[in-house]
């Protein structure tokens, strides 16, 4: 208890416009969730979309990531997409020597995603980033090939020990209901979806479909790519709590049992980013946030960026 720091309780709050938000304090978030299959994984990562893609900034994208490792952010998504590879390179850098404290993810591409060609591109993925083995791997999106060829793929890696648990990524409710079809054993583990307080149309029948079967959200672009940050609301919010309005959104999604994977190249974004983890939101301050960014009143097509 003594090195928790519960940032929203740091001073007492203020009355907002629209109403009292000192209410009953939740519990922490969960530092780790256990997946339908029993393995353990973090709930807040490192995303790496848009890495790799300068040699200029190859250094300082390094530096953070092992900066997120070192600090506790061991969850680290990348993709074969990023990039061209560049991004799984620079994870292959950044996770060198501490490939044992990290829990690594990647995707095909769906182009790639024959029962072969899934094999190869997976073989490429671990070429560049000199490992020899993924905590989870993904279908990056729906293409061409048959899901279920997809899967038998996945499951064949899985079953040889080359990756420990794998999902889909991009996929709305009638997909993961498609998917289903293809795996009996419920071996998709999760499905990564862009979700964040500006984009909430999953709430209305994703999340719940996959809370019934023990499939948990990760949650890409959860900033929107910074768009969140200039919003005026977010931002008093954010300062009535003494937290920023990164940590404010991070944490919303933490408190929705979601998995948020921001991406950053700066160390003190990083270590904003980690502190999200020891933030305790009040069911007032919820509510705010739901009266801001209103959720779904009805079914919405899948957001993607």
């Amino acid at each position: 208890m003594q090195n928790r720091q519960i940032i929203a309780e740091s001073r007492p709050f203020r009355a907002f416009l629209h109403g009292n938000l000192t209410g009953k304090i939740f519990i922490m978030p969960t530092h780790t969730i256990t997946l339908r299959n029993g393995i353990e994984m973090p709930t807040l990562g490192q995303g790496t979309w848009f890495m790799g893609e300068s040699f200029f900034e190859k250094k300082n994208e390094i530096a953070a990531l092992q900066h997120g490792i070192d600090i506790g952010l061991t969850l680290i998504d990348t993709a074969e997409m990023y990039g061209n590879g560049g991004a799984e390179k620079v994870v292959g850098e950044a996770i060198a020597g501490r490939r044992d404290k990290v829990f690594l993810v990647s995707k095909v591409l769906p182009n790639h995603a024959s029962l072969r060609g899934t094999v190869r591109a997976f073989e490429d993925s671990l070429k560049r980033m000199k490992t020899d083995y993924l905590d989870m791997y993904l279908l990056h999106w729906r293409g061409g090939y048959p899901l279920e060829e997809t899967f038998e793929a996945l499951e064949n890696l899985r079953k040889a020990g080359k990756i420990r648990s794998w999902g889909v990524s991009n996929f709305d409710t009638d997909d993961m209901q498609e998917a289903e079809e293809y795996d009996p054993d419920g071996n998709c583990c999760i499905n990564q979806v862009l979700y964040n307080l500006g984009s909430r149309g999953i709430e209305w029948d994703l999340i719940p479909w996959q809370k019934k079967r023990n499939i948990p959200v990760m949650a890409y672009s959860p900033l929107y790519q910074t768009r969140l940050l200039r919003s005026s609301s977010l931002v008093r919010i954010a300062q009535e709590l003494s937290i920023t309005p990164a940590q404010l959104a991070l944490s919303w999604l933490l408190h929705q049992g979601t998995v948020p994977i921001p991406k950053s190249s700066n160390i003190q974004r990083i270590e904003e980013n980690r502190k999200a983890w020891d933030i305790e939101l009040s069911q007032e301050v919820l509510n705010e946030l739901d009266r801001v960014f209103p959720p779904p009143t009805h079914k919405m097509p899948l957001d993607i960026l």
